[in-house]
């Protein structure tokens, strides 16, 4: 029961990300915040796939909590999985909270390339995990 409700939000998920980040006014920066929110929806499904819960942000310690027969399986899937997570981490507070950055507000600190570059990653990630739920 609970891998059908993940593999379910997962799809959910997946077409949330692909429309929120192409509708977004703001664009590059709608897209630094879509990419990591889905990572951390995708891998909360996949908590609860296997029947455990995640709370908080923290994408990197959230792929740490997950079972060894889990979380090895998928960084063996995704090249560079844990700097992956890195910089989708880093981009949390600063896309969200302007007063988190020393002058100006996120807008015009990233732009298309960071955005770019976190829409790779999280795609990778999203994608691979979708597999390593299908699979379980």
């Amino acid at each position: 029961m609970r891998g059908g409700v993940a593999r379910g939000c997962l799809k959910v998920l997946i077409q949330s990300f692909r429309r929120s980040s192409a509708e977004c006014p703001y664009e590059p920066l709608c897209r630094l915040v879509a990419s990591h929110q889905a990572v951390e929806k995708a891998l909360k499904a996949l908590h609860l796939h296997h029947g455990q819960q995640s709370w908080g942000h923290g994408l990197g310690r959230s792929f740490r909590d997950l079972p060894a027969f889990v979380s090895e399986p998928l960084a063996a899937r995704v090249p560079d999985l844990e700097d992956r997570l890195r910089v989708l981490d880093a981009l949390y507070i600063p896309t969200r909270y302007p007063d988190s950055l020393p002058e100006g507000a996120p807008t015009d600190h990233f732009g298309r390339l960071q955005s770019s570059d976190a829409i790779t990653h999280a795609s990778a990630l999203v994608d691979a995990i979708r597999v390593a739920m299908a699979n379980s």
